[in-house]
């Protein structure tokens, strides 16, 4: 189980470098050299709505990326607007811009392009769901092992 487990988590991390390897290249097709990969995926992630940063944090995994600062350059190129919450000041929301929204258009065609040539291997959207699931179960066992904390080492010591 221990090298199984292993492996699943090593796979993960290099499935992950490879798709943000995959985004890179379709911005460079796409001629987009303003903002990177990961701010590509938060500007996607955001979508037709307007979110918190904090919203954005919980929704995406930006390989340890400060999102604040990713946001900030998205501003600064004019894909993301940001407005101060009126009832809680202290609150952040984000919405994308008409160049935002393009990009974000342009860059869902990319993925649906993608999955229509995924769909022509082996890979069947059905198997896709069951590694879904299988990654949301491996998910909820790291959430529940942070919510324990320490107490993991502690009994295996």
């Amino acid at each position: 189980m221990k090298s199984a487990y292993l492996d699943a988590v090593g796979l993960i991390e290099r499935l992950h470098r490879h798709f943000l390897d995959v985004v890179k290249s379709d911005l460079d097709r796409l001629n987009i050299r303003d903002i990177n990969n990961v701010q590509a995926l938060i500007l996607y992630n955001v979508g037709s709505e307007e979110v918190t940063v904090g919203e954005l944090t919980l929704r995406g995994y930006y390989l340890g990326s400060n999102v604040s600062y990713n946001l900030k350059k998205l501003i600064e190129h004019d894909y993301v607007n940001q407005a101060r919450s009126p009832h809680d000041r202290r609150s952040v929301r984000v919405r994308l811009t008409p160049k935002g929204h393009d990009l974000h258009r342009r860059l869902d065609q990319t993925f649906q392009t993608q999955a229509v040539e995924l769909e022509k291997t082996i890979m069947t959207a059905d198997k896709l769901r069951v590694s879904a699931e299988a990654l949301r179960q491996l998910e909820r066992f790291w959430n529940g092992t942070l919510a324990k904390g320490s107490q993991v080492l502690t009994t295996a010591a």
